[in-house]
């Protein structure tokens, strides 16, 4: 009893540790996190309306139907009861429909590859509002961010504009791991060779922490980032103080980036290779490498070889084509591979500008 006693002692501090955690995803600060919040609230309230009733009655069956308690009626004959089954299975189907319904709305309102129809919940998006344009990459064991429209990189380091819609396009180079900022909106794989989407908002200014929430081998537990809200004026300082990096990344940098390290800090490129997000994506970024996207095509056509395209061409199960009532396809051969082109830096003249007159009403 006494060393019980000690270990409840020992474990209470614990308890007051807890206080000082920042549940961001019950308090987010961008409108799809608070919707996916909102979710589980009402998912929660759901469930508990049914676990809240059996735990209190469990309780109150255990203490009236007690052995000492003579009052209690004693019917060791009884079996059934029309209204008590009534009870029992009616409140769980109607929680099971409730929650259904909630899960069919919701999977289609926050689909992340769902284009955004609102800032928040009392405010569209203005019609004359461009979206901010991200290409995420996840690498060993950091984050690049390139921005196309600006024609500017960074390494661990995110910055976007209040109130204006994000259109991240996710990829990874090596293992998959999943890109996520809590106050933002729900975690997205990044995949090598795939591409996935986000769309979301950040409503409230202010640093927040993004990291990888797949493990990823050795240097995961540092693979974080700080994903910057700033007002119109603020991020067009941010784009401004990150073009004026020397540093360039092409696919030189880009190579000895991707090598896998860890803690990396945050640095900045003032200038990016016009493409090389689509080349990592089709894992080409080296040049004697053919695009993925190249060798689908060629697979498309019957591979190399004619006797590749006859193989293939007897498995088609056009039975049709193959007896002649379609027209054939003309036929076409891979005679030469192309080597990559030469780079070209991306800084555009004039990029989309999210100054505080721009998002004035």
């Amino acid at each position: 009893m006494y060393a019980r006693r000690a270990y409840s002692l020992l474990t209470l501090p614990l308890v007051f540790l807890l206080a000082g955690c920042d549940a961001v995803v019950m308090s987010p600060s961008g409108d799809i996190a608070m919707q996916q919040r909102d979710l589980i609230v009402v998912s929660t309230v759901l469930m508990l309306l049914i676990v809240v009733p059996v735990m209190l009655l469990t309780g109150f069956f255990a203490w009236h139907y007690r052995q000492s308690n003579k009052k209690a009626t004693y019917d060791p004959d009884w079996h059934h009861s029309t209204q008590l089954e009534l009870v029992i299975w009616s409140a769980p189907l109607l929680i099971i429909i409730a929650l259904g319904a909630v899960t069919w709305i919701t999977t289609h309102t926050l689909d992340p590859y769902r284009k955004l129809d609102r800032l928040d919940a009392s405010r569209p998006i203005p019609a004359d509002v461009q979206p901010l344009k991200v290409q995420v990459v996840a690498l060993d064991w950091k984050w690049l961010f390139i921005y196309p429209d600006y024609g500017v990189a960074s390494v661990n380091e995110m910055a976007a504009p209040v109130d204006v819609p994000i259109e991240f396009q996710i990829t990874g180079s090596t293992v998959m791991n999943a890109f996520y900022v809590p106050a933002l909106a729900g975690m997205i794989y990044a995949m090598p060779g795939m591409q996935t989407q986000l769309h979301a908002v950040i409503n409230k200014a202010g640093d927040y922490q993004g990291f990888s929430a797949n493990y990823s081998g050795a240097g995961f537990s540092h693979m974080r980032f700080t994903f910057k809200g700033l007002d119109g004026a603020g991020f067009d300082q941010w784009v401004a103080g990150v073009r004026a990096s020397p540093a360039a990344l092409g696919r030189e940098e880009y190579l000895k980036l991707e090598r896998p390290s860890e803690r990396e800090p945050v640095r900045h490129y003032g200038q990016t290779m016009v493409g090389l997000y689509d080349a990592i994506l089709n894992l080409c970024v080296e040049p004697t490498k053919m695009c993925m996207r190249d060798m689908m095509a060629i697979d498309a056509k019957g591979g190399l070889g004619l006797a590749s395209v006859y193989n293939v061409s007897r498995l088609s199960y056009d039975a049709e084509r193959r007896r002649g009532v379609l027209p054939q396809p003309p036929a076409e051969y891979v005679t030469a591979l192309c080597a990559a082109a030469p780079e070209v830096m991306l800084s555009p003249a004039s990029p989309p500008s999210y100054g505080l007159s721009r998002l004035a009403p």
